[in-house]
């Protein structure tokens, strides 16, 4: 049997489907997309996936001070402050 089983002993997903999956995420990363041409091994594109998450986290970590940073330096009674505020809600 091609299956995986999960600690239930339930059959959770084929080698196939892990395959497809992959190649899925291949194709999201940019580091990997520009070298389509290369087959990345499965543990190279999981590897490549958390580097790119986790430096998205960072981005939006980042993006997040910036925005704190520039809504607490702008005068709150102003119909800018008002516009910007309503449309991160």
């Amino acid at each position: 049997m091609s299956g995986r089983r999960s600690g239930s002993g339930v059959s959770s997903i084929s080698d196939d489907q892990i395959t497809h999956l992959v190649f899925k995420l291949q194709q999201l990363i940019p580091e990997l997309c520009a070298r389509r041409s290369l087959k990345a091994s499965a543990s190279k594109v999981l590897q490549e996936t958390c580097d790119y998450i986790r430096n998205l986290h960072k981005e939006v970590e980042d993006l997040s001070d910036r925005l704190s940073q520039l809504l607490a330096s702008i005068d709150t009674d102003n119909d800018q402050a008002a516009i910007v505020r309503s449309l991160l809600m």
